[in-house]
């Protein structure tokens, strides 16, 4: 038994780092030096966490329950939705970086959180390259927008992203798996634990797609939609192109600080089925990177709505709305408490017949 772990810790070793760092071998000073690595990872977690679940959950009430409902709405609220859930079991992955990747949980929560990591991941992802088309067939092709931007239209556009994102994400749920080396339970990628060119084909199919669908069609989609629309907005007016310039560079600002390491590390990983030479470069940088993808699901409801001139505004009605409400129930119910005060006062029997 212990040649046989000891056999699958060495294949493991060889191929998959991907949310998996633990290394018994590594030197004290080595696991000083990735452990501040790793720590920095985790603020970035629950930073990701502490300011995305309260920002998500804000968009989520106010375009899902309290505003009317839009193509734009929709668009906001399924992203919301998406960073949302995946904020959700961020928890998980932070005791599992917390614990030296020490996985208690079971294999099924290994799969189901890996899945609804995936899942969550591509459709914001998907739903941020949605925005910048509908944005730019909104200002550019009105005629266009008029005739096919309707709810039922985008209601199928949505499905569809969910349906793609949990396409991207089905992977997680079969190749997932636990393993118990040294009284410590790794959650991982489990390709083939004895075909090593199905292992390594499996490993190389599933990053590239990742890299490809996940990262470089939606950059490339927001980058033309975005570049179309800043060179058509100048031409039209100046005062109207001041007034996207710096959100729109900052949304693709963001997308490429946050996901760019991330998409370079997964690439960079695959090396080391030939070369072990950057271990512990990827041992301290996928955790990294990860964080720092991580960290984009908690500027989305800034840099996409927050941000916005038109979501302050309807912010700040529905705000006023909510607090007149309570102030009128408030006040009704101190005038009710005052009116059934007096009377008492001007009829004691009242009193006494309650008593």
């Amino acid at each position: 038994m212990e040649d046989l772990e000891e056999t699958l810790f060495e294949d493991f070793e060889n191929y998959s780092y991907a949310l998996e760092y633990y290394s018994p071998e590594t030197d004290s000073e080595e696991k000083a030096h990735l452990g501040a690595i790793h720590w920095v990872s985790l603020v970035l977690c629950c930073l990701a966490f502490v300011l995305g679940i309260p920002g998500n959950a804000t968009v989520i009430w106010f375009t899902g329950f309290k505003w009317k409902k839009t193509v734009t709405t929709l668009w906001f609220l399924n992203l919301a939705i998406a960073d949302f859930i995946f904020l959700l079991f961020l928890p998980l992955y932070i005791s599992y970086v917390a614990m030296n990747f020490h996985w208690p949980f079971g294999i099924w929560l290994c799969k189901a959180n890996s899945f609804i990591a995936q899942l969550n991941m591509f459709a914001s992802v998907f739903f941020l390259m949605v925005i910048s088309l509908d944005r730019y067939i909104y200002l550019i092709r009105p005629v266009l927008s008029h005739r096919y931007r309707t709810l039922r239209n985008s209601l199928i556009v949505i499905i569809v992203v969910w349906l793609l994102a949990s396409l991207m994400g089905g992977p997680a749920l079969y190749f997932r798996d636990t393993l118990e080396l040294n009284n410590h339970t790794l959650c991982y990628n489990n390709f083939h634990e004895h075909d090593v060119d199905l292992r390594l084909m499996r490993h190389h199919v599933l990053t590239w797609v990742k890299v490809i669908v996940g990262y470089l069609l939606p950059l490339l989609t927001m980058s033309i939609c975005y570049l179309c629309l800043i060179f058509k907005v100048k031409k039209r007016s100046i005062l109207i192109y001041s007034k996207h310039f710096w959100t729109i560079l900052a949304v693709v600002m963001a997308f490429l600080i946050c996901w760019t390491p991330y998409h370079l590390f997964s690439i960079w990983e695959l090396t080391i089925h030939h070369n072990s030479y950057f271990h512990q470069v990827l041992q301290a940088g996928i955790p990294l990177s990860t964080g720092l993808a991580f960290l984009n699901s908690c500027l989305n409801p800034i840099l996409y709505v927050l941000i916005s001139k038109k979501f302050q505004a309807r912010f700040r009605a529905s705000v006023a709305e909510i607090l007149k409400y309570t102030l009128w129930e408030v006040s009704c119910s101190g005038t009710l408490s005052d009116q059934l005060r007096n009377s008492e006062t001007k009829n004691p029997s009242l009193l006494e017949t309650a008593q």
